[in-house]
């Protein structure tokens, strides 16, 4: 009884943990490595739907005729440069899941380790600049002190040690 649970529950959830792939069988070519190629190609291209799903992955109607457009390209005796290039060229540049190093993506790909490098700075800055004021009140707070404070912090302290003087 427990291990019927228990193999139910491994099964029910190794089907729910699977990735959903939403290519659909009259979709799938017949060449297995024209059909390799669609499925690394749709990996790579961003549903417009969906936005933060690959086509592969997504199940909507765009990316269904954007899954069958690239079938049809590679069919047709496209590359997958050609196949990607052709895309762009109709959709732009947001179609590619991860943007091309270029130009006009420098920003994009410079400002993570710019904002890296930047927070890294005023940590460094910012710990320098507190130990500074620590040391300043460290040796300022003594310094201010007339003599005449500072015989009665003297006597303080040492009436504070005195053993009896609680």
């Amino acid at each position: 009884m427990i291990r019927t649970i228990l193999t139910s529950l491994i099964l029910a959830f190794a089907i729910l943990t699977a990735p959903a792939l939403a290519v659909a069988p009259e979709e799938v070519l017949d060449d297995p490595a024209l059909e390799a190629r669609a499925r690394a190609l749709s990996a790579e291209l961003r549903c417009m739907v969906c936005q933060n799903q690959s086509i592969d992955d997504s199940d909507a109607p765009l990316a269904k005729d954007l899954r069958v457009l690239v079938r049809e390209r590679l069919v047709a005796g496209d590359s997958d440069g050609q196949v990607i290039d052709y895309l762009v060229s109709r959709y732009g540049e947001f179609v590619l899941l991860k943007p091309r190093f270029a130009w006009h993506t420098l920003v994009l790909w410079a400002a993570g380790p710019v904002a890296l490098l930047a927070g890294l700075i005023a940590i460094v800055l910012a710990l320098r600049s507190r130990s500074r004021r620590g040391s300043q009140v460290a040796t300022a707070g003594s310094a201010n002190l007339s003599q005449e404070e500072e015989e009665r912090l003297k006597a303080l302290l040492e009436k504070r040690d005195v053993p009896g003087n609680e």
